[in-house]
């Protein structure tokens, strides 16, 4: 572990990389506070713009919009009662009632001290948790990466909030989409219909801005209220908020627990983490503090502390195994693919100092983040007056830029607007989109694995059984597809026996 950040202080101790983490936080904290938006669509619309820097400053850059964006969906939870994201919907429920009885500084302070204290503290358990991890999987062979591809494709697809069914769907069609192009290993082409604009497949940046940006923005021009300007009145916070936050620590270390364990679970996300953090931290409130969900200090650490603590955590797979947790870590993975660092295990062996760079960005990103929400909540609050008219041409604008600056076709262009399209269809009936970038990335590695395996065995597939980890994982992943598809009503009978029998 000390190796790999010292070998990564050289590449981390430039301009570029340091600008890159704060450019990065004001970016994400924007993103964060206006609701729509997120640290995902920040992620997607400054993605083209790391072709352009180097590894450690591009991905410093995006891990920093990924850690800021969680925490700034907290400023328009507390002072509108609008989550700026989905990992702020527990922030409100005691932020809120903070505003309302004139402690927003306060509440807005100690969203951003909780946020920066456990985001340094998951990404400690994220600097030891991920080369540890990934010290195990260095022996893994063709059988074993085939099996732990598909534990991400099912995991994604099966731990969503959406039908299992429509999960597993959008994950195939990411997987055949990923297909399109030439063949991995005799390079013939598949699928391209005798055009040349698909030999080269289709670009994962095209899609991805397409599939999240795009439908984004037509979501928000069918809500309308573009020309409501949203009453918002000034805050300034002060650097007492750290000594707040500080005074509830057994709470913020128990909730960033909950979050680096809840985010290193594939699908499981810091919106569950928060939740059951602020559960636990009601049960076990501070004396002195407010009733909760009347305004109480503890609900706002217990909230932010886990949702943070969830980015270091969601990082330890992605970075050791190759395996993301949610739809913003899938594009920080396809990011990585995109900036020459293959994810996994190899990648610590190979690029150990770009790794140290990540790791020592990811822990300074949190550290700017205090600072920058400190210092410029005044702007983030005045963000929120932002008409819809002015924002959703804006990052239509930006999306366009964006996607034509990586390679210049015109066909980029028009694979963004199908997607766009594609997009906003799925999710009006209610299909999830994230799987389909967990197949994007996950399914050429699984059919690479598989098709290695053959080569090199002489038994077929039956090889795959006589490796005992890559058997093992294949039965998990038969376990989680059997529960998944088990009647809830089969597992409370189930649940319903085992309990009677223990009593």
């Amino acid at each position: 572990m000390f190796d790999i950040l010292l070998s990564g202080l050289d590449s981390f101790q430039s301009w570029q990389v340091i600008g890159g983490v704060i450019f990065g936080t004001v970016i994400g904290m924007v993103v964060g506070v206006l609701p729509g938006l997120g640290p995902l669509i920040g992620i997607i619309l400054m993605l083209p713009v790391t072709f352009h820097m180097e590894p450690v400053a591009g991905m410093g850059m995006l891990m920093s919009i990924f850690v800021a964006g969680s925490c700034g969906g907290a400023i328009s939870a507390i002072v509108l009662r609008i989550p700026g994201t989905p990992l702020a919907a527990a922030t409100l429920l005691d932020g809120y009632p903070m505003a309302k009885n004139g402690r927003a500084a306060d509440a807005i302070g100690l969203a951003i001290a909780s946020s920066a204290l456990a985001g340094v503290l998951g990404g400690v358990v994220m600097i030891l948790g991920a080369p540890a991890l990934a010290a195990v999987a260095t022996n893994f062979g063709p059988p074993e990466y085939f099996a732990l591809a598909i534990t991400g494709l099912l995991s994604i697809s099966v731990v969503s909030n959406e039908s299992t069914i429509k999960g597993l769907m959008t994950g195939a069609l990411g997987v055949l989409i990923a297909m399109v192009g030439s063949d991995p290993l005799s390079n013939a082409a598949r699928f391209t219909f005798g055009t040349n604009a698909l030999s080269g497949g289709i670009h994962i940046v095209a899609i991805i801005v397409g599939l999240f940006a795009l439908s984004e923005a037509a979501f928000q021009i069918l809500e309308g209220g573009f020309r409501k300007k949203p009453e918002v009145q000034d805050v300034r916070v002060s650097m007492r908020s750290l000594w707040m936050a500080l005074r509830h620590w057994k709470n913020l270390l128990r909730s960033s627990t909950i979050g680096v364990f809840f985010g290193a679970l594939p699908g499981a996300s810091g919106i569950i983490a928060s939740f059951t953090a602020y559960a636990i931290a009601r049960s076990r409130p501070l004396k002195g503090d407010a009733p909760y969900g009347e305004g109480a200090e503890g609900g706002v650490v217990a909230t932010e502390s886990a949702n943070n603590a969830a980015c270091g955590g969601a990082m330890i797979p992605t970075l050791a195994l190759a395996i993301p947790g949610d739809a913003a870590t899938a594009v920080l993975l396809g990011a990585l693919l995109l900036l020459g660092l293959v994810p996994g295990p190899q990648m610590f062996a190979l690029s150990g100092d770009a790794v140290g760079g990540i790791f020592l960005a990811f822990l300074v990103s949190n550290v700017v983040l205090f600072f920058v929400g400190m210092l410029m909540t005044p702007l983030f609050v005045r963000v929120l007056k932002v008409r819809k008219q002015y924002l959703v041409p804006s990052v239509l604008l930006l999306s366009i830029v964006g996607v034509y600056s990586v390679q210049s076709r015109v066909d980029d262009l028009w694979v963004m607007l199908i997607f766009g399209v594609l997009g906003f269809a799925l999710r009006r009936y209610g299909y999830p989109l994230a799987p389909i970038v967990i197949g994007l990335i996950l399914g050429p590695i699984a059919e690479g694995s598989y098709r290695r395996t053959l080569l090199f065995s002489d038994n077929g597939p039956w090889f795959i059984l006589e490796r005992p980890i890559a058997t093992t994982i294949l039965a998990i992943d038969l376990l989680v597809l059997i529960v998944a598809f088990t009647p809830s009503e089969w597992r409370r009978s189930a649940l319903g026996w085992v309990r009677l029998k223990r009593s």
